[in-house]
């Protein structure tokens, strides 16, 4: 009988070994939590698709920030839904709109959290498209001068950090020159610089009411089939002056993680989005799965992907499970 030389069992045997060797570490210190804010007082609307999350108003919304802060969470990201769109999202560019008044009354009571700001327009638009739409089709550099707008302010309501999320091109170069040239350049930028065209985004687009009124994404967002072109808009984001790179969504994209963690030296994100939570929660809800182990696991892969930070809906019960451990 064959008797084995070599035994990696030798370091699986218990606990305590498998600790020791365990080669990626899952922290609560890795998570960013999404939220949705709206108009409106006493609001708590649940978001269906999304199990567990909701529209928030301001008000309530500060009580989830402190209950995401009394779990240790480091950071949120806020994405709001104003009363009013327009052809160009006003409410997204103007200082007392639904989301800078929401970065004030977080910032006031809870100032520990580290507030980050999407910037977009998908969520202000009537069209529910990135930007300005010229002859039905967004037009990209009118997008970026209203994108310098709308970070403004963000950063004079306190925003910590500003996320780009439309995929125009020179977004990041647009914003870090807006944020520079008016006394914000200590603010640093997460871009979502690999944004994909996925089929995913669908909770999402329920949570922000943001789904496009005709055609789609795709002319402005990425082909799920391309890995090479993530890493061309990588190197562009990080030489317009990107402090952070992201890549949405993640458990599809792991390769695409992998490949970007190997180019930059910078931290890499990952948006583990609202459709791969959804799968989770649904097949947990008939009893398919383990919801914790999974759950866990796939934050894991993540990070082990590359990740340094992880943007999640899972971040809230991660985190109590995390302190479990």
């Amino acid at each position: 009988m064959f008797t084995p030389y070599y035994r990696p069992r030798r370091l699986r045997r218990n606990e305590n070994i498998r600790r020791m060797v365990r080669e990626t570490h899952l922290s609560v210190d890795d998570l960013i939590f999404p939220l949705f804010v709206t108009e409106g007082k006493n609001v708590k609307n649940p978001i269906h698709s999304m199990p567990g999350n909701f529209q928030w108003s301001i008000d309530l919304l500060v009580e989830e920030v402190k209950e995401v802060h009394r779990l240790g969470i480091p950071a949120i990201i806020l994405f709001g839904i104003p009363d009013h769109k327009d052809p160009v999202g006003s409410d997204a560019m103007n200082d007392e709109g639904i989301i800078q008044r929401a970065v004030k009354a977080i910032k006031d009571a809870v100032p520990e959290m580290y507030v980050i700001t999407d910037v977009c327009f998908c969520e202000y638009t009537d069209h529910g498209h990135c930007g300005a739409v010229v002859d039905g089709d967004v037009d990209n550099d009118s997008t970026l001068e209203m994108l310098g707008n709308q970070v403004l302010t963000h950063a004079r309501a306190g925003a910590d950090m500003v996320a780009p999320s439309g995929m125009m091109d020179g977004m990041v170069g647009a914003i870090r020159e807006a944020l520079d040239d008016n006394g914000f350049e200590k603010i640093p930028i997460m871009s979502y610089a690999a944004k994909y065209a996925s089929a995913f985004y669908g909770p999402f687009r329920d949570a922000a009411e943001s789904a496009p009124q005709f055609g789609d994404r795709r002319s402005y967002q990425m082909d799920p089939s391309n890995a090479r072109e993530a890493l061309y808009e990588v190197d562009l984001d990080v030489n317009e002056g990107a402090d952070i790179i992201m890549v949405k969504p993640a458990l599809s994209y792991l390769d695409v993680i992998r490949r970007v963690r190997e180019r930059i030296e910078l931290p890499v994100a990952a948006y583990n989005v609202s459709g791969e939570f959804s799968m989770v929660k649904a097949a947990a809800q008939q009893g398919w799965i383990d919801e914790k182990r999974v759950t866990l696991e796939i934050l894991t892969s993540i990070k082990r992907a590359g990740a340094d930070l992880i943007l999640t809906y899972h971040a809230k019960d991660a985190a109590r499970w995390l302190a479990e451990l």
